[in-house]
């Protein structure tokens, strides 16, 4: 028994690492093995999907994970190989059919790369013809499911308007994080925020007496005002006011709604961007944000309308939510904003913390020479790639400013792989201006210590600091 499962995972591994590997590399390194041949029939010999990446794919995953479960390195690559030898006699017979590359077919996809290795492994380990047979059928099975599950679950568009590029690892992560939703496993599957906070991190604040007046510290929320000054800015828009409000989260505390309404009302803008993570949780539904944002966005100011980005909390789901509120999303996209025949560009890309959704190529590809751009990204975590695109101007936030600072070493985490100095407030990369805002709301526990929530007007000036 316990060899049967170790052959299982061997090669369900196996199988599923040229798809693992497309979806990381996408169209490099994809050379297809037949080279665009033709046979006679006038079909080609395997089709576009069987690659080269694909092939070394499978032979060194037999190479790794064989000794890792206990078979002889040769045993590993040799199964690895006749397994994608297995995976290539079914392509053939697949373009024989007249079946198109891609298409499935249940048991030709599969019983040809599960058994041949069985040329190695019968003789090695004395299997009967039975124990193959049951083999295939297992194999055959868990196969056919996982293909099912890629292909008709991950890689499919979950909804007409769905914003983002279909990517398996994002899509994946969605569905943690906005599907799940039964107890105990959304809270399995979501650790860090169910458990993690919600369960040990609150109870251990409570346990110092100090989680009341860490609530009370997140309800004090305050105005920043800050400007950046530009020689390029287009006169037009020299003075213009952008209301960035970041990391909301206004279903996570009683009363902060009602703080950040009170700000926003004496503070008119030209323009709101709103920075990402709408919702407090990371993962359940978004229903009880939704409820809270219907209240706050017809609050808000702003002449040029309402602007928006995704962030690591946020489900594709509340894009269209919140457009039918007057809320336009940037997801990996732009917009140009026109005064007196003059303009600047918004630029916004989607979560590059949890989702891994951002395309900066995408998001800029609009743009003309030689504008004037403001990038925004819920995370400061693209700040070296952002360079390469060279905005005016980067907004970002996740971080909550630290959220719980502890003088004088600073925040206790700031979620974010970007150094320290990036955390809040201004900054500078290469010549390329950034503000990290500290977020309106709270995550993870609903506390702050040493630190405030804020909303934040931004000032462009034109001229030299």
């Amino acid at each position: 028994m316990v060899l049967f499962i170790r052959l299982l995972i061997l090669l369900w591994l196996v199988n599923f690492a040229p798809s693992f590997l497309a979806q990381i590399f996408e169209s490099k390194w994809n050379s297809p093995i037949d080279g665009g041949y033709l046979l006679l029939d006038g079909r080609p010999l395997f089709g576009r999907h069987k690659t080269i990446r694909g092939l070394l794919a499978g032979i060194i995953t037999g190479g790794l994970i064989g000794p890792a479960l206990g078979f002889p390195l040769w045993l590993g690559l040799g199964a690895g190989l006749l397994s994608m030898l297995g995976d290539l006699l079914s392509s053939f017979l697949k373009r024989r059919f007249s079946f198109t590359s891609g298409d499935a077919v249940p048991g030709l996809d599969q019983i040809p790369e599960g058994l041949l290795p069985f040329v190695l492994f019968t003789p090695y380990y004395s299997l009967s013809a039975g124990y193959v047979l049951l083999f295939g059928a297992v194999f055959g099975f868990g196969a056919y499911f996982g293909s099912v599950f890629l292909n008709g679950v991950l890689l499919r568009k979950p909804f007409e308007s769905y914003p983002r590029r279909i990517r398996a690892l994002t899509r994946f992560r969605e569905l943690i994080s906005c599907k799940i939703t039964a107890s105990p496993f959304r809270h399995i599957l979501n650790f860090e925020d169910a458990i993690y906070y919600h369960l040990f991190m609150k109870s251990v604040f409570k346990a110092l007496h100090i989680y009341e007046r860490g609530q009370k510290n997140a309800l004090v929320i305050e105005k920043l005002e800050v400007s950046f000054h530009f020689s390029d800015l287009p006169p037009a828009f020299d003075g213009y006011k952008v209301l960035f409000l970041s990391d909301l989260h206004l279903d996570g505390l009683d009363g902060l709604t009602e703080e950040v309404i009170r700000i926003i009302r004496q503070t008119p803008a030209d323009m709101c961007i709103l920075g990402g993570d709408f919702r407090m949780r990371t993962y359940g539904p978004f229903a009880a944000a939704l409820c809270q944002l219907r209240i706050l966005l017809p609050e808000i100011r702003a002449k040029d309308g309402i602007l928006g980005v995704l962030g690591n909390h946020d489900c594709p789901e509340i894009v269209d939510s919140l457009k039918d509120l007057g809320v336009s999303f940037l997801v990996n996209d732009s917009l140009v904003v026109e005064r007196a025949g003059q303009c600047i560009w918004i630029v916004g890309v989607d979560d590059c913390h949890y989702f891994k959704a951002h395309d900066l190529e995408s998001a800029f590809g609009g743009l003309p020479l030689q504008t004037f751009s403001i990038l925004v990204s819920h995370s400061n975590e693209v700040y070296k790639e952002a360079l390469n695109y060279r905005p005016n101007l980067f907004l970002c936030g996740h971080t909550h400013g630290g959220q719980i600072l502890i003088p004088p070493f600073g925040p206790i985490f700031t979620h974010s792989k970007a150094p320290r100095r990036f955390c809040h407030g201004k900054w500078d990369y290469e010549g390329m201006p950034g503000y990290t805002s500290g977020g309106a709301g709270v995550s993870g526990v609903p506390v702050r210590f040493n630190s405030k929530g804020e909303v934040t007007v931004v000032t462009l000036r034109r001229g030299r600091a």
